[in-house]
């Protein structure tokens, strides 16, 4: 139950983030893609985490999997792609919260307050991580919990008012942005592989981690459709739904009582799911020094096994990021993202092949070209990210090349590396 609450939140925690989704593509296409793109995204990643997750379950995770399986060079790279997207993905979470927290009480958020909020967030989810792992994962079930409480009641009331007085508003908004309405729904529908990296840490790895891969696909997927269908149902226009909207949705259905129930679930939700992804992006400095390729320093741990030098320095790289936009935020993420989950699928179908006698406690069913043929979706989604973001732009260029030139630093970061534990 602590991994499956944790993996949740580090793909999910909830419906916050799926507003744009409707505000671009209106109810019906939001609950189609939502519903069809797990079967191309999420099905494919889960079933590649839960092989590789039972037959390699090591510190590090995919880093690990990566290096056995390619080689130190790409490893480096996986490693690297995953801690670049992570400055870009752990901004988003406070800064949601500030966004949630702005629909509320605007005065709170006003001016430098809000980026002491998100400070403040950091400051927090560090604290909590130095506590060790079994304290982020019990953690991260009853803010589970919580978190979602609000979204039962906003459900039940928006069925009711469907029943007794709405009309679905399943028509398209204003301005259809379809493009747009897919990288975030892929963006809420990425994350899986960060539970890999604490496998050292989870009891019964084998048995444990494909069954909470599945798991949480599935509840993910539900707790995006059920709340999105009830306000559909209610009648309430798509285009009144952009980043934040949740708390306007629940103050028409349930009053501004339910309205501060949603924002301080909000808070719990950015809280969880920035808490229990430090717990697994912090694991692969540790990896990657243990191997040499960072100073040793990074190895050190406190008295409840935690990496606090790599904890510390990632917690600072993560507040830099603070001053992008949301919608930068996501392009960035997913584009650097996406590609570390490419080098996954790679490793895994050259662990078919290298490595066939290895013990697969759990492993795909039918011959090499499934694997294969699973990595195929996922790839293409990334090609069409990169294809829709031509247009967003970061630091002066478009987002696309910004991210690339972001992930093919990676190639002398690593020469520099090597020479330095050859000198």
């Amino acid at each position: 139950m602590p991994l499956l609450a944790a993996t949740y939140f580090m793909v999910s925690g909830g419906p916050y983030g799926l507003e744009d989704i409707i505000g671009d593509a209106g109810y019906g296409r939001a609950l189609l893609i939502l519903l069809l793109l797990p079967f191309v995204w999420s099905l494919p990643t889960s079933l590649m985490l839960g092989e590789l997750s039972a037959a390699i379950p090591v510190e590090g995770g995919f880093y690990a999997w990566v290096r056995r399986a390619i080689g130190p060079f790409w490893g480096f790279q996986e490693a690297w792609l995953s801690l670049a997207s992570s400055i870009f993905d752990m901004a988003i979470y406070p800064t949601t919260f500030v966004l949630y927290l702005g629909h509320l009480a605007p005065a709170l958020t006003a001016g430098h307050r809000g980026l002491f909020i998100k400070l403040a967030v950091v400051a927090l989810a560090t604290l909590w991580n130095l506590r060790g792992a079994a304290s982020v994962g019990h953690g991260s079930v009853w803010m589970w919990v919580v978190a979602l409480s609000p979204f039962l009641i906003l459900v039940g009331l928006g069925g009711w008012m469907g029943l007794h007085a709405g009309h679905a508003a399943m028509g398209p908004p204003a301005r259809l942005a379809l493009g747009p309405a897919i990288l975030v729904a892929m963006w809420n529908y990425m994350g899986f592989d960060n539970a890999s990296t604490i496998a050292n840490e989870v009891h019964e790895p084998q048995r444990t981690y494909p069954r909470a891969m599945l798991l949480a696909a599935l509840m993910i997927m539900l707790t995006y459709l059920l709340p999105i269908g009830a306000v559909a149902w209610a009648g309430i226009a798509p285009d009144r739904f952009s980043t934040g909207a949740w708390v306007d949705a629940a103050r028409l259905l349930g009053g501004p009582a339910l309205a501060v129930a949603v924002v301080l679930a909000g808070s719990l939700d950015s809280m969880g799911t920035f808490n229990a992804l430090t717990l697994s992006y912090t694991r692969l400095p540790y990896a990657m020094a243990c191997d040499g390729l960072l100073p040793r320093v990074f190895t050190l741990r406190n008295k409840r096994d935690v990496p606090w030098v790599a904890l510390l320095a990632c917690s600072v790289g993560w507040a830099l990021a603070f001053g992008l936009t949301f919608e930068r935020l996501i392009t960035i993420d997913l584009l650097l993202w996406g590609l570390s989950l490419v080098l996954e699928f790679a490793a895994l179908v050259r662990l078919r092949v290298t490595e066939p006698d290895l013990p697969r406690p759990f492993r795909i069913p039918g011959p090499l070209a499934v694997p294969i043929l699973l990595g195929v979706g996922p790839t293409a989604l990334i090609a069409f990210a990169l294809w829709t973001a031509r247009d967003e732009r970061a630091a002066g260029m478009p987002a696309a090349l910004f991210a690339m030139l972001i992930a093919l630093a990676g190639l002398p970061v690593y020469a520099l590396l090597r020479r330095r534990k050859t000198a």
